[in-house]
Formats: structure tokens, C-alpha cells, sequence
């Protein structure tokens, strides 16, 4: 049992951790950074796309047959890539449709774990929820699990209005859900990102209230800050973890369709576009307003998003979104939709507007484009509140006092 001041030894479980876009990667690099910064070993067990950490916490590679590379998705892996049984399941399971990876993860990780007795005081499963992590305690080590929301949310506005054939697919894929909430269940402490997704995780997996723990995600303010640079005039600037329904990027397209017919902007999303809003964006003769970018250094995402006069977050749901809270502390004007925890997350600092709405939303851009006293007073407002509530110091240190009420039994696990 660790004492109260002495470091932790940290295992940060993350089946995928895209470096640059989705929640994941961001969560495990900032908050194995912080954690290694206040003195712990940190140690990130990772599947593919691994993440980018910096100096400090150690990479675990817990290599699955990437079978959703996005070079070459959904491929059928060489005979002489399968090592054992773990890799058969995911094959098998990719062919009919399902998503393997939390599970598969799961089991690869539980083997590392075991191969490694002592060498931690608290494992942290962030947003898996396999099956092979109900093993974890009777390994002797205390679990903490982060689920920054709900993927019932996801599934539900992914089936919504499309045929029974769409939906059987669509069902196939989201088989993991029910695993994931029977494991929330009895996986011990949970840790999520807002009140908002607290409710959620408490009705679609049944959880109780008692057993789900707040602590916000954070944002690295050396990094996305105001800039000297002039903004740009007209830009509006979006970012999307991937481009699927409940992003509201075709809101978004609709929206600015709707402004440049009577004012200069250009939109400029951060992510890549699924073919529907590539044909969308054709059809609605704005090819020559709307660029895609991806793949984008860090510091030249952050430029990018400090130089925009507008951002948006159109999504029809977030758990959090990190995408607003980096908005804000580019001193970026923001509109959000009203979903979610966004209105929670931006408070008085955004322009609310329904969700799925493109006439309310194009109205939103409007009255930005043309108020520049406006833009300004919620660029303050912004970097406020991004200084009160959303530091990552402040969010391992929190982590970590739930850690260790955790490993004391004051939580139980």
C-alpha cells in the first residue's frame, strides 16, 4: 500500500491513442506528462496508433494487427501476422462486422500486467472497458476506469433515420457497447469529465451515481494561447476526432453555405472528410470555402486555431470536448452547440445554439462575423475561464488523489 506522499507507480492502459485528434491520445499524453512532472512512474500500455509522449512516462506497446490503419481499413491480415488466439478473435470478429479492439486490448494488457507482479500500485483503463480488465484486481492491483462518455450516445444518433440494413451493420459494430457497460458495472471507481457524462454513464450503463467520479480533462496553455499574428478575416475554424453524425459537420457545411452567400468566410476543419460531406460540400458549391487539413504539427494546430476570427463545435453530443476548451485558450470566439456537456464546458463564454440547426447556426456566424465588440468579449471570457477550471497540473492532481483513496480502500474498488 502506498503512503500518502510517496510516488505512484502508474499503469495508463489506452487500447488506441491517436496522437492528434480523438479524445484518447490527447488524454494519455497530457496526463502521463503531469503525472510524471508531480513525480510518478508512469508507464502508457498502448495498441495502435500509439501515442506521442513527451520526455518522461514510458511507451508499453501492446501491439494489436492494426486492422483499422487509415492507409488500408478494415484489411485481412497475412497468415503469418496471427500469433496466437487474441489475433484470431480479432479477425474473426472484424469479418463479421464487430469492432474487436477494447477487447482483444484488453486481454493482451491483462497478459502484460500479469507477466509484471509488483511493478505497480494502480492501473487507470481509460475509455477500454474489456472484459480482460475484470482480471486486473485479482492481480492484486487496485482500477480506476475513465469513460469520457457513454459510446451509447454515439450508437444511438449513428442509427437514427437510416434503413434496417444500415442499422443491422451499425449494430454489428457497436457490439462492444454492451460489454463495455456490463464491465462499468463491475469495474470499480469510474472517472469521467463532466456532469453530463456522469448522468449518462449512470443511465445507459446502469452505474451507480456514487461509484462515478468528476475531474475534468485539461488544456496545455503554453501551447494554445492568443498569438501576436493578426486573425485572419473570415476564418472559422472546426475541428472533428472523425468525420461521422454526431461531429455535425454537415450542420456546420449547411451553416457557412448559408454566410458566404452575403459575407467573405472561408471554413477551415481540422480532420478529414467522410465521402457524404465531401459530395456534400460539391453539391453545395462551396468547394472553393471549405478546406480540409490533417496531420498538422502541433504548434501549427494551435496557430491554426489562434488565427481564426470563429470557432465552432456543432456537435450533436460531448462528453467534454477539448476541441472548445483549446478554442478558449486561443482567446478564439466560440459557438457550441447546446448538447452535452458543451454548455457546462463553455458556460458564458460561447454562443449557444441548438444542435442540428443550420439556420440558427448561420445566424450564430452572422452576428460574429460582424461584431467584432462581440468576439472580443467572449475571447475574454474564454481565456478566463479556461484559467480557472481547465489546467493539466490541476487535473493530475486530482487524478491522483482519486488514485490514492483508491489504493487506501477509501474508495472501494
Amino acid at each position: 500500500m502506498a503512503s500518502v506522499n510517496r510516488p505512484l507507480r502508474i499503469a495508463l492502459l489506452s487500447y488506441r491513442s491517436k496522437p492528434h485528434s480523438g479524445g484518447q491520445g490527447v488524454y494519455v499524453r497530457h496526463l502521463s506528462r503531469e503525472l510524471t512532472a508531480a513525480g510518478h512512474h508512469v508507464e502508457v500500455f498502448s495498441g495502435q496508433p500509439y501515442p506521442e509522449l513527451d520526455d518522461g512516462p514510458r511507451l508499453r506497446r501492446v501491439p494489436s494487427l492494426d486492422l483499422y490503419r487509415d492507409d488500408d481499413p478494415f484489411r485481412t491480415p497475412a497468415r503469418d501476422e496471427i500469433r496466437d488466439w487474441a489475433d484470431v478473435l480479432e479477425t474473426v470478429m472484424m469479418w463479421g462486422g464487430a469492432f474487436p479492439e477494447p477487447l482483444t486490448f484488453s486481454i493482451r494488457a491483462l497478459r502484460a500486467l500479469r507477466e509484471r507482479p509488483g511493478e505497480f500500485d494502480v492501473v487507470h483503463d481509460n475509455q477500454g472497458l474489456g472484459y480482460g480488465m475484470l482480471g486486473v484486481p485479482r492481480l492484486g492491483l487496485p482500477m480506476v476506469t475513465s469513460i469520457h462518455h457513454p459510446i451509447t450516445v454515439d450508437k444511438r444518433l449513428d442509427l437514427a433515420g437510416h434503413t434496417w440494413l444500415h442499422q443491422l451493420n451499425k449494430r454489428r459494430w457497436y457490439g462492444f457497447v454492451r460489454m463495455q457497460g456490463r464491465v462499468a458495472r463491475r469495474a470499480g471507481p469510474l472517472v469521467t469529465v463532466s456532469e453530463s457524462s456522469k448522468n449518462d454513464i449512470c443511465r445507459d450503463f446502469r452505474v451507480s451515481r456514487d461509484a462515478v467520479h468528476i475531474v475534468p480533462l485539461g488544456v496545455d496553455t503554453r501551447l494554445f494561447r492568443p498569438r501576436a499574428d493578426p486573425r485572419v478575416p473570415g476564418r472559422i475554424v472546426t475541428v472533428i476526432s472523425a468525420d461521422f453524425p454526431l461531429k455535425g459537420l454537415t450542420t456546420l457545411v449547411r451553416a457557412v453555405a448559408k454566410l458566404v452567400t452575403e459575407r467573405d468566410a472561408h471554413l477551415i476543419v481540422v480532420g478529414t472528410p467522410a465521402p457524404a460531406t465531401s459530395k456534400q460540400v460539391a453539391q453545395l458549391g462551396v468547394a472553393d470555402r471549405v478546406t480540409f487539413v490533417s496531420g498538422l504539427p502541433d504548434e501549427a494546430y494551435a496557430r491554426l486555431l489562434a488565427s481564426a476570427e470563429v470557432a465552432v463545435v456543432p456537435s450533436l453530443y460531448e462528453g467534454f470536448s477539448l476541441p472548445a476548451v483549446e478554442h478558449m485558450a486561443s482567446g478564439t470566439p466560440l459557438i457550441a452547440s447546446r448538447a452535452g456537456a458543451l454548455p457546462e464546458v463553455a458556460g458564458d463564454a460561447a454562443v449557444l445554439v441548438a444542435p442540428g440547426d443550420a439556420e440558427e447556426l448561420a445566424a450564430a456566424l452572422r452576428a460574429l462575423h460582424d461584431g467584432e465588440a462581440l468576439r472580443e468579449s467572449l475571447a475574454g471570457r474564454g481565456l478566463a475561464r479556461v484559467g480557472e477550471r481547465f489546467a493539466w497540473p490541476a487535473v493530475a492532481a486530482a487524478t491522483v488523489a482519486l488514485y490514492r483513496k483508491v489504493i487506501s480502500g477509501e474508495i472501494p474498488c
